[in-house]
């Protein structure tokens, strides 16, 4: 009767304690914290455990990692790393069965080949060089797919597993891989939506990208062909004319192969930033000058104090944000006006606004104009473009410890901005 009463009370908290670890499997908490929480749940509930850890197998680097662990200092526990088939961890791991270590003799046995490194990283994660006096460890795993092993320790005496805590571990064990398999199919779920999301952006990209390298390409076939008509006396003005649309068709032409191969390498990661001292009032003007010859429906004015401080930037990538902001400057105002460079100075960056006067940007638009691709909804405008300026000078002002922005008004025009970081050592030095 004595028996069947400790048997009852036995089952009562080991049926507390699923429900408790079902609970927090169950809760809405990333893997990590879950894992986390689990952990504490089992060690609260069960009190032969003083410590244990979710060791996980790593296949990228071939050792196991802790996920989780109570009782151990997390943090330092990180530096281990288990060989398949090192100490209790590895050896349930191949075995693919609990197993108990009721006594500190199989402790030791288990632990003998434990790496001095890693006997090194466990005392001190847990503050002493003594061995649990009794383990028990279950696979984690579901079916075919093994994540690694739950290991529970105690460091009393007084403390000891048996033969009844096996299967009730292995339980614990399996509730923990339902979590990372149900974590592990979600990523891979997410996974194949993202593929198919980039497949269909990718096909929409590369349809728009078409239709807006045919339109200059029939424009320079049509007022080439134009020319080539000798039955039609075109006056010399109209040829100029002519030549004038068939040079800006190829400057268009030219900006989006530009574009799509800066875009190209800042998806390769090979966006190299090399530094020089630069003054941004003369990159100013130069590219001013480069579009105030390519029409004079607009008016570049490039407003610098004449002891604006040096910076250091990278000359070639600083002249492709100038370009591509100013591009979109004239392409958003197409009746022209009044654009304005101008470059301020605060206590540690410089600013640099391009103002024009334009149509003006959506507040919708606002948030997404630096997404990749993302074209301006216009219904009184076509504006020939890729969508990828904006990105491309966003990331590399980024990469130069600056920042970019933008404000505007639907019908009044646009100001985009950009910071650039000063420099103590130039700012400093002798002038």
């Amino acid at each position: 009767m004595v028996r069947t009463d400790i048997e009852s009370v036995r089952l009562i908290k080991e049926l507390h304690a699923l429900t408790e670890t079902a609970k927090t499997i169950n809760s809405p908490l990333e893997l990590p914290d879950l894992l986390e929480a689990v952990m504490n749940t089992i060690i609260e509930v069960l009190e032969q455990s003083d410590v244990g850890a979710i060791m996980l197998w790593d296949q990228t680097c071939g050792l196991f990692r802790p996920a989780a662990a109570v009782g151990y200092d997390l943090e330092v526990l990180k530096e281990i790393g288990l060989q398949a088939g090192e100490s209790i961890t590895g050896k349930v791991f191949e075995e693919g069965q609990a197993r108990l270590l009721s006594t500190p003799d199989e402790v030791l046995g288990a632990m003998a080949d434990m790496r001095p490194s890693n006997r090194s990283v466990m005392a001190r994660s847990i503050g002493s060089q003594e061995l649990p006096k009794s383990a028990v460890a279950a696979p984690v795993g579901v079916g075919e797919r093994k994540y690694g092993v739950l290991v529970l320790e105690a460091l009393g005496h007084h403390k000891q597993f048996s033969e009844e805590d096996l299967p009730f571990v292995q339980t614990l064990a399996d509730l923990v891989a339902l979590a990372i398999d149900r974590d592990q199919l979600k990523a891979r779920a997410d996974a194949v939506r993202e593929t198919h999301q980039k497949e269909r952006m990718r096909s929409e990209v590369m349809a728009t990208l078409s239709h807006e390298l045919r339109m200059p390409l029939s424009a320079i076939k049509g007022y080439a062909t134009a020319l080539m008509l000798d039955e039609i006396p075109w006056s010399e003005a109209k040829r100029d004319e002519f030549l004038r649309q068939i040079v800006e068709a190829c400057d268009d032409m030219e900006g989006m192969v530009l574009d799509m191969l800066d875009s190209a390498l800042i998806d390769v990661e090979q966006l190299k930033i090399e530094l020089q001292p630069l003054r941004l009032q003369n990159i100013a003007r130069e590219i001013a000058l480069e579009f105030q010859h390519r029409g004079k429906t607009h008016h570049l004015v490039v407003d610098f104090a004449s002891d604006f401080p040096i910076v250091e930037a990278d000359s070639r990538w600083i002249k492709q944000v100038f370009r591509n902001l100013l591009d979109n400057a004239v392409k958003y105002s197409p009746d022209g006006g009044l654009i304005v460079i101008k470059g301020e100075v605060r206590p540690a960056d410089v600013v640099i606004t391009i103002a024009d006067q334009g149509i003006g940007i959506a507040p919708e638009d606002l948030i997404p104009l630096f997404e990749k691709y993302f074209r301006i909804r216009s219904a009184v405008l076509h504006v020939p473009g890729t969508g990828l300026g904006l990105p491309i000078a966003r990331t590399i002002i980024e990469a130069h410890g600056g920042r970019i922005w933008v404000e505007s008004k639907v019908g009044e025009g646009t100001s985009i901005g950009f910071s650039l970081p000063l420099s103590k050592h130039i700012e400093e030095s002798p002038k």
